[in-house]
């Protein structure tokens, strides 16, 4: 299949009806931290059983179209043998890949950071998809203090997250960009709205400049939410400055918006995106998930690092993957936090 082919096929994939994308693509500190926090030791094994039990989880393909891993789970076989990546298939999951190496200071820009990862990426990027992976994910993070990010931080990320973006089509790997403005601090909305409005639109203009294909990328941003100090706003109140800053930045060609949960409990990211979806107003792109913490959460506790507990953490998963696909459609309500699977 050509490359455009295979990005077509993939977006097809991806963006079939009611289904998102699960992010488990945390490096080895991240991963570390996360499972520290439910007391459980981040071996190798430890992270290859939960992986694939991700990967494994019954029926889990009809709320999850993609899963994006970190580059040691392409190598990694479940508990039942399969490669991991070819138990994603097994369920119409694509296996997609992080490919970023994360952030360094910004030279010159007084302590801002930029992400790394070009160099040998295309090299890279032929590997991952001998292993099946057939989209990938950059990060870009911006943080907010009363004078930051500069103009500096905003070109300079853009500039590499659309230089990766080119990379990836040149593979014919569907790109996910991620210009995540964090939610650590005590901004107000208005404040995250303007520098989310401002990262955007300079990505953008970025990726023209490097011809990237509008139609083959998903973009993955965050949320218009004040910083964690301030109260939480109501979920039509996220929705509405969201979609206002989406309008203002994003062009219709791209095909689907897949938001992080950047900081969220689970059930405030799955409101949120359900206010999203029932909203008023033009939202020419579909409007999904691409979650980590806010679908891992609920599974690390039911698991809690012991294999006997493998089932209940699937059915974790399930539970939660079903709420958020509820809320792609519009459909969640709170009341179905307590149901049942």
């Amino acid at each position: 299949m050509d490359h455009i082919g295979q990005m077509q096929r993939t977006i097809e994939r991806l963006t079939s009806p009611g289904r998102g994308i699960l992010a488990a693509d945390e490096s080895y500190p991240t991963i570390t931290r996360r499972l520290s926090d439910h007391g459980i030791e981040s071996t190798e094994e430890n992270r290859r059983f939960y992986r694939g039990l991700l990967a494994s989880t019954p029926g889990i393909g009809e709320y999850v179209s993609g899963i994006i891993f970190f580059e040691e789970t392409l190598g990694q076989r479940n508990d039942d043998g399969v490669m991991i990546p070819a138990a994603c298939e097994q369920q119409d999951i694509v296996p997609g890949i992080k490919v970023d190496k994360g952030v360094v200071e910004l030279a010159g820009s007084g302590g801002e950071k930029v992400t790394q990862g070009l160099d040998n990426l295309g090299d890279r990027l032929d590997g991952y998809r001998d292993q099946g992976a057939l989209f990938t994910k950059w990060r870009n993070v911006y943080s907010i203090t009363n004078g930051t990010p500069g103009v500096q931080a905003l070109e300079a990320n853009a500039e590499v997250l659309a230089r990766y973006a080119a990379i990836a089509q040149s593979r014919g790997m569907v790109p996910i960009v991620e210009p995540e403005v964090l939610m650590d601090g005590d901004h107000d909305m208005a404040r995250c709205a303007e520098v989310t409005e401002a990262a955007q639109s300079t990505v953008f203009a970025a990726l023209r400049r490097h011809n990237v294909i509008l139609e083959y990328i998903i973009l993955k941003p965050n949320m218009v939410l004040p910083g964690k100090s301030q109260p939480r706003p109501s979920p039509e109140v996220c929705a509405e400055e969201t979609l206002r800053v989406l309008r203002r930045t994003v062009p219709a060609a791209v095909p689907t918006i897949n938001f992080l949960s950047g900081g969220q409990t689970s059930e405030e990211a799955t409101a949120n995106l359900n206010a999203m979806n029932r909203a008023g107003g033009a939202k020419p792109w579909v409007l999904s998930f691409s979650y980590s913490r806010a679908l891992q959460n609920p599974v690390q506790a039911a698991w809690n690092g012991d294999p006997a507990n493998k089932e209940a953490a699937q059915r974790a998963f399930l539970h939660r993957a079903r709420l958020n696909s509820l809320a792609r459609k519009g459909e969640y309500d709170p009341s179905m936090e307590q149901a049942s699977v």
